[in-house]
């Protein structure tokens, strides 16, 4: 049994490299599996034994590291056995199969396994992706992943509350897709309620002609505003309100197209944001989900789980002091009925396996009761489908409130990422780009700063936490930001192109060329580099995405240490002539390109050649 669990071990690393060749390898995953066997053959008596393989904090001491010891030493002394931690990681050490990770192994202090790779091994995983390119971890299974997030209100401006869940929301589903999943991104906009009904009446006054001519709507935030006042001021105008909401929500020809029209002026105004900032995302608002609600007002009635209260209709869901009413006192729906009809709809007709919504944390609460409701009607489990609020905090001004404009209204989302081109241009003149780059490059450069900027600044903190916006610092070619991080990519790149060497003879150099790491800073690159797939496995787990940027940084610095310490062309110091070319370090330096590169993907920030 136990030459049959290591021959196990054996094939099953072998195959993972053999079959999915072009795919990266997760080196953590193959140790776990490695201590996995060596522990079950250590000690088969002790079931579901605590697994702990992390990146060794000391490289002096090895480059991972198993903590397996000490809990399962806790473990056998709560049932009686008395081992020592040490003797335990002596057991495990023992009994690991043969493999082509593990170089040695130490154990140090009270029962920490060291672990030292093979140089060979990194070297050969390091070829494999400059022949390859970046390709995802191998995928056991394609899932499909609906991810809801954006959802601005129709007739509102987009402000800076949305800037967080359309970069949070966007990046996610980057990251799904890039790991292989079939995705669907959903807009669920706000575009029914009965604030329709009064913008309605109030195009009617306006544009009495709005059914045969266009009406030119330019500023929709001011026609909001005009017609609430109207609404909270005037009787009879409320009256004939609440007339247009019935008409419309009997689908009325001439009130739907009234209605159309507003989300038609909405919608291009958002498409300007998501331009701006490579957006793709179907729009489902609220009004898509209108028909299936008295369905599922029916079904909770149906299985008994609705309760009267003065008129309204709740649910109480297990666990939940607060209930979902899906029918207000006056026979109408709510924000509850819709999301109930949204989350039925994205697991029985979308037949999602993963559901993730991106709202602030403000929200937090109903939506863990809005998924407690629907395990209650057994719509989902939890142990099969992977339903997620990832919220995240408020933005803040540099004056730590929230972010307002001097005036004390909201910011626009539109006025910011044009100050931010604005800066970004600013920026790149007072570095004199505008005298090396062509005016085609300037504004390539100006976009890629600018709204990567953005974007990166929002990512780049913990997406719980409230985050303070300033273009000063996000601007800032110093410390982990998107303009470090930019400007270190286009140097990067350029080593190459200024060494004169063609991307061909990159290509041929990385089948033929064994890429060497005997150098202490070579080592330390060649690792950080193939740390790659377990960051995004531990960005698929948990969707905190800054952990990807502290990467993204750490990879950029260690490239640093490597570049001053580690000659890749070396020139005569009285021509400038390339004497010589260390081929084997051109290959690591298209390594950390190629991964930053994939990294910029996944936060959707598009680097550009020359800056």
């Amino acid at each position: 049994m136990l030459l049959q669990n290591i021959m196990h071990t054996i094939i099953s690393l072998q195959e993972e490299m053999s079959q999915n060749g072009k795919a990266m390898l997760n080196i953590n995953q193959c140790l776990q599996q490695i201590f996995g066997e060596a522990i079950s053959t250590a000690y088969p008596g002790i079931e579901n034994a605590p697994l702990t393989v992390t990146l060794n904090q000391q490289a002096k001491f090895g480059d991972y590291q198993c903590n397996s010891a000490m809990p399962m030493a806790q473990m056998m002394k709560a049932k009686g056995q008395k081992v020592s931690p040490r003797e335990i990681a002596e057991k495990i050490v023992q009994n690991i199969p043969n493999n082509e990770l593990i170089e040695r192994t130490e154990i140090a202090g009270p029962g920490f396994i060291n672990v030292h790779l093979k140089r060979m091994f990194v070297s050969k995983l390091l070829s494999n992706l400059l022949v390859n390119g970046v390709q995802p971890p191998s995928l056991k299974k394609k899932k499909k992943v609906v991810v809801d997030f954006s959802s601005p209100n129709i007739a509102k401006e987009m402000h800076v509350g949305h800037l967080r869940s359309t970069i949070i929301g966007d990046s996610m589903c980057r990251l799904f897709e890039f790991l292989g999943n079939e995705v669907l991104r959903l807009n669920h906009v706000g575009d029914w309620g009965t604030q329709f009904g009064m913008l309605i009446a109030h195009l009617q006054d306006k544009f009495p002609n709005y059914l045969s001519v266009s009406p030119p709507i330019g500023d929709l935030q001011a026609f909001y505003k005009a017609s609430k006042k109207r609404f909270d001021e005037d009787e009879e105008f409320k009256k004939r309100a609440y007339q247009c909401v019935v008409k419309l929500q009997s689908k009325d020809p001439d009130f739907i197209k009234a209605w159309n029209l507003i989300c038609d002026v909405s919608r291009n105004e958002f498409q300007k944001v998501y331009n701006c900032l490579d957006i793709r995302i179907e729009e489902r608002g609220e009004s898509y989900y209108q028909d299936m609600m008295t369905v599922v007002v029916k079904e909770f009635e149906e299985k008994g789980l609705v309760q009267l209260d003065e008129g309204r209709k709740i649910v109480f869901a297990p666990g939940q002091s607060i209930p979902l009413t899906i029918v207000k006192s006056d026979g109408g729906y709510t924000y509850d009925t819709s999301d109930l009809a949204a989350i039925k709809n994205r697991l029985f007709d979308e037949k999602a396996d993963i559901i993730i919504y991106v709202t602030d944390s403000g929200q937090a609460v109903h939506f863990q009761v809005v998924f407690a409701a629907a395990q209650l009607i057994g719509w989902y489990d939890p142990k099969v489908t992977r339903v997620e609020h990832a919220g995240f905090g408020v933005v803040l001004g540099e004056d730590k409130k929230k972010f307002k404009t001097r005036s004390g209204d909201t910011v626009r989302l539109m006025d910011l990422l044009e100050e931010g081109l604005k800066r970004s241009m600013d920026k790149l003149k007072e570095k004199g780009r505008d005298k090396v780059l062509t005016p085609e490059e300037l504004l390539k450069a100006q976009r890629a700063v600018a709204f990567g900027c953005i974007k990166y600044a929002d990512l780049s903190h913990n997406r719980i936490n409230d985050y303070i916006f300033s273009f000063d610092k996000m601007l800032d070619d110093r410390g982990n930001t998107a303009a470090y991080l930019l400007y270190a990519f286009t140097r990067i790149r350029s080593i190459a192109r200024l060494a004169n060497i063609q991307e061909a003879t990159l290509h041929k150099a990385a089948e033929t060329t064994e890429v060497l790491l005997d150098h202490e800073k070579e080592w330390k690159l060649g690792k950080c580099i193939l740390r790659f797939p377990e960051i995004l496995q531990k960005i698929t787990d948990d969707l905190l995405l800054h952990t990807l940027c502290d990467y993204l940084y750490e990879l950029a610095t260690t490239f640093t240490e490597f570049y001053d310490n580690c000659y890749c062309v070396e020139k005569d110091r009285q021509t400038g002539e390339v004497v010589k070319v260390n081929m084997w370090r051109m290959l690591i330096c298209e390594a950390t390109a190629a991964v930053m590169a994939k990294g910029f993907d996944i936060l959707g920030i598009n680097p550009v050649q020359r800056m």
